[in-house]
């Protein structure tokens, strides 16, 4: 053999090897594709969490409440009638996450139907059917209920089905007030 020995070189010594990165950079089109994939999974999700609640509910897209939430119509001087209470305002609040429901007593006797287990409030969206029954703080009202004194109701607004608006059916004791434009 010739003399040539192999020889494992030190570090610091022997010719400057090139600087290696610590990350792998795949091409440019592959980080395309590997984005414009992100973004098509993101938007199939958003499509999905838009979709399901409705879809779990059960309803379609109808106006007509389900048997259980039927309740005679009346106008807005029936509401006042027939459960003694009249709407002041459905609103949106807390960046479309809740419904604040505004309702001032007319007569208190008939008042309390609102508060009855057996016809509690709700709100039907008019668009899609959906009934939003889910209140915030429970629906019992403890102690006597005041004429003219002007009480609340807070709902979930899940998803922000309802928004400002949007026209919802109001459930307030034994009647349900249609057509009622959101705030």
């Amino acid at each position: 053999m010739s003399g040539s020995s192999l020889t494992r070189a030190e570090p610091g010594t022997g010719s400057a090897a090139p600087a290696r990165r610590g990350r792998f950079r795949p091409p440019g089109r592959v980080r395309i594709a590997g984005f414009l994939i992100g973004v098509l999974v993101a938007a199939g999700i958003g499509a999905l969490a838009l979709w399901l609640p409705q879809r779990s509910n059960g309803q379609t897209s109808s106006a007509e409440p389900p048997p259980e939430w039927r309740r005679p119509a009346v106008s807005a001087s029936g509401l006042a009638e027939r459960s003694g209470v009249r709407l002041v305002r459905v609103a949106v609040t807390a960046g479309g996450g809740l419904l604040d429901l505004r309702y001032q007593v007319v007569d208190p006797s008939k008042a309390v139907a609102v508060h009855e287990a057996r016809t509690p409030p709700a709100i039907i969206d008019e668009r899609t059917g959906l009934v939003d029954d889910r209140l915030l703080m429970g629906h019992a009202h403890h102690g006597q209920l005041k004429a003219a004194v002007s009480y609340y109701l807070i709902f979930e607004n899940t998803g922000n089905w309802v928004r400002r608006g949007s026209e919802v059916t109001v459930l307030l004791g034994d009647a349900r007030l249609e057509h009622v434009i959101v705030k």
